[in-house]
């Protein structure tokens, strides 16, 4: 007590008397203040957060990781957020997980072509589309997460009873598997067609396009578990390439070739393709599939298909009369109406019941690993998706 505050005591008896407490008068209630001991301050809410698939450097399957991303999801001018369902995974994906795809951006980042979702906000600007929407989206890459940000102009609205699941099995393959084959292949009544790898994603979707046309002889080559398969989609002549020389049994039946042969895998295949074409044939290559044989990149792969790589001048193709044509989904990412005009042709014969996405399996995020293993040892016949939330147990893989 300092020397001023001991002047200014009262004596003893004043002091008890003054020690008695007031009546007691009646006071108004006050609300707790922050802060005070009578309530705990709030707690301020916990930041937004999402769950994305990441890849986190190039290599093998385990390279690709769940992690939590934070941030709500806010939609710049011409942007919207979704909510996703579904995700594709294709085998550019494959071949970006090794670093062998050079329209993925660096690690870490997120990958994934195509998606599927419900719209949850709407970026200035955007008119043709409402929250609540299922959409189907497509971009070069990010689409494996919980809730991504997209432009508007990626959006796809979904048919009527198209499910999440087939809605991200859609866009990347029937896009490719259309364009290679009516716009670059022209494909016409009573013509051949060789499908390689005809069992997954893209070759499916080209057997069902295929259907579409009068009269089409479809070859296709798979291993032989999946020949009845094939059969059953409507491909005329299955070929075994593990036990067989497929451009042997295609000339078995048809001594002149095909008319248009389909391309993914690269190497000597191409130069293979080529010299199956008849005369006014045409070859279309789109991927480069030998490049994948193991979890991880693989030089001696890589050179061999490089030193075989196909190569003709303009020159050479007069006495031939032939065309080559090259195609690659992930540089188009600029031509959106030319893909938009794609994707009403493809809902319009989804609607005709004409087409419908064969879905292999599905898969959580956790088991991403299992269901890359999937498709790289070309296990799947037809998609193998993604999808956010975990799964129960009895339907990990889902087989239609």
């Amino acid at each position: 007590m300092s020397g001023e505050e001991a002047a200014a005591a009262p004596p003893a008896a004043a002091a008890e008397q003054q020690q008695q407490p007031p009546p007691e008068q009646p006071q108004p209630e006050q609300p707790p203040q922050e802060g005070s001991g009578d309530a705990p301050a709030p707690t301020p809410a916990p930041e937004p957060q999402h769950r994305a698939l990441v890849l986190t450097g190039f290599g093998g399957y385990e390279k690709v990781k769940v992690q939590a991303r934070k941030g709500a999801p806010s939609p710049r001018p011409g942007e919207l957020a979704l909510r996703v369902s579904a995700c594709g995974l294709n085998f550019a994906d494959l071949l970006a997980r090794q670093g062998l795809y050079d329209r993925l951006p660096p690690p870490p980042v997120c990958p994934g072509m195509e998606c599927a979702g419900t719209v949850l906000a709407l970026g200035d600007g955007v008119s043709d589309r409402q929250v609540g929407d299922k959409v189907m989206v497509l971009a070069r890459a990010g689409l494996w997460q919980e809730v991504v940000t997209v432009p508007a102009n990626q959006t796809f609205l979904m048919p009527e009873g198209m499910s999440f699941e087939e809605a991200a099995a859609f866009l990347v393959n029937y896009i490719t598997a259309y364009m290679i084959l009516f716009d670059f292949g022209n494909l016409r009544p009573n013509q051949s067609v060789l499908i390689h790898m005809a069992a997954g994603g893209v070759g499916t979707a080209a057997i069902q396009l295929c259907k579409t046309v009068e009269n089409v002889t479809i070859f296709g080559t798979a291993s032989a578990s999946k020949h009845d398969f094939l059969r059953e989609s409507g491909v005329t002549h299955p070929i075994d390439y593990r036990t067989m020389d497929y451009v042997e049994e295609v000339r078995k039946i048809s001594p002149k070739g095909v008319d248009i042969v389909l391309d993914p895998l690269g190497g000597s295949d191409t130069s293979k393709a080529f010299n199956l074409l008849k005369p006014m044939g045409k070859l279309i290559t789109y991927g480069v599939a030998n490049l994948l044989t193991g979890q991880r990149k693989n030089l001696m792969a890589m050179a061999k298909t490089w030193w075989n790589q196909f190569s003709i001048n303009a020159l050479q193709l007069l006495h031939h009369n032939k065309a080559v044509c090259g195609y690659h989904l992930g540089y188009m990412d600029e031509e959106s109406d030319l893909i938009a005009g794609v994707v009403a042709k493809l809902v319009s014969l989804y609607n005709q019941g004409k087409i419908k996405p064969k879905i292999d399996s599905v898969w959580p995020f956790e088991q991403v690993a299992d269901a890359m293993r999937q498709m790289q040892e070309k296990k799947n016949i037809g998609k193998v998706v993604l999808v956010p939330e975990a799964l129960k147990e009895e339907s990990k893989k889902e087989e239609n």
